[in-house]
C-alpha cells in the first residue's frame, strides 16, 4: 500500500508511479484524515510506501499525524519505504520520517528524494518563485527516470538505502526553520485574501486537503493549514494571494497531459 498526500501534484504523481510499478493500492492521507480511516490489515508481502513533499526541510506535519494515528495489522517488519518530492535540497527531513516510523515500533527500510518543480512562492524573496517552463519540463523528465530508479531499489527490497540531497546548513534548515515553519501555521492563513478577480467558482475549497476553505462569494480561511498552496497555483482567475508577496509570481500544477 502506498499512502501519499500532495498540494500541487508532484507527490501525487511520484505515488502513482510507484503504485503502478508495485502494483500496490494508493491510499490519499487527507482523504484517511477526514474519513478517520487508520486501520489496515497487511498481507504477507504487502510493502508500505509513504509519499509526499518536504515542507520547509521537515515532513508535513500532516503527514506526521497520519503515521502517529495508523494502526498495520498483521505488520511484521513489512518493508517500509519513503520518497519525497523536493524543489532543491531536503536537508534533514530523513530524521523527522525515520523518527515517526520508530515511535510506532516498525523499520524505515529505505528512503529517497525526487527533485520537481518548486512551488514555495509564500516568501517576498525573488528566491522563492516557480522556475522557467523549460526547468519545470527537464526536473519533470529528470523525476521519471529517477522515480523508475528509485522503484527499482524498492522491487529489489534493498535495506538500509537512505538517497535524499542534502546540502548545506542542514541542521539550522531542519532543527531550527523547521520548528519555526510549524508554529506558523496556526496563523499563517490570516494573510491569504482574493482578490476582486475571484469569481467564486469554489475550486479552492475543494482541492484544500484539510478543509480550511470556505466559499462564500469568495473564499474564507479557518486557523489551519499546511502550506500545500493548492489554493494559491489551481485558482484558475490568479485571484488568490498571499500579504503582497505573491501577485507578481508565477504559478504551478503538475501537468496532467
Amino acid at each position: 500500500m502506498i499512502f501519499y498526500f500532495s498540494g500541487t501534484g508532484n507527490s501525487k504523481f511520484l505515488a502513482e508511479k510507484t503504485a503502478e510499478i508495485q502494483k500496490q493500492t494508493l491510499f490519499s492521507i487527507p482523504e484517511l484524515l477526514k474519513e478517520k480511516r487508520y486501520q489496515f490489515d497487511l498481507a504477507q508481502d504487502e510493502i508500505i510506501g509513504f509519499v509526499f513533499p518536504v515542507h520547509s526541510w521537515g515532513v508535513p506535519p500532516l503527514v506526521l499525524d497520519f503515521i502517529s494515528k495508523l494502526t498495520l495489522r498483521q505488520y511484521n517488519n513489512h518493508y517500509l519505504f519513503f520518497i519525497c518530492s523536493v524543489g532543491d535540497d531536503c536537508a534533514l527531513t530523513e530524521n523527522y520520517f525515520k523518527k515517526a516510523i520508530r515511535k510506532k515500533n516498525w523499520t524505515c527500510h529505505s528512503g529517497f528524494s525526487v527533485i520537481m518543480p518548486n512551488n514555495y512562492i509564500m516568501m517576498n524573496i525573488k528566491l522563492f518563485d516557480v522556475e522557467k517552463s523549460d526547468v519545470q519540463k527537464l526536473k519533470i523528465d529528470n523525476a521519471i527516470e529517477r522515480i523508475i530508479s528509485v522503484n527499482q531499489t524498492v522491487t529489489e527490497r534493498k535495506s538500509n538505502c537512505f538517497d535524499c540531497v542534502k546540502t548545506g546548513y542542514a541542521r539550522l534548515k531542519s532543527y531550527i526553520i523547521y520548528p519555526l515553519f510549524k508554529l506558523g501555521l496556526n496563523y499563517v492563513t490570516k494573510d491569504f485574501h482574493a482578490t476582486d478577480s475571484c469569481n467564486g467558482c469554489g475550486l479552492c475549497e475543494k482541492l484544500c486537503p484539510i478543509s480550511t476553505i470556505r466559499v462564500e462569494g469568495k473564499p474564507i480561511w479557518s486557523k489551519k493549514c499546511t502550506q500545500c498552496l493548492a489554493c494559491i497555483h489551481y485558482c484558475p482567475q490568479k485571484a488568490i494571494q498571499y500579504k503582497n508577496f505573491t501577485d507578481k509570481k508565477g504559478r504551478y500544477y503538475f501537468p496532467t497531459n
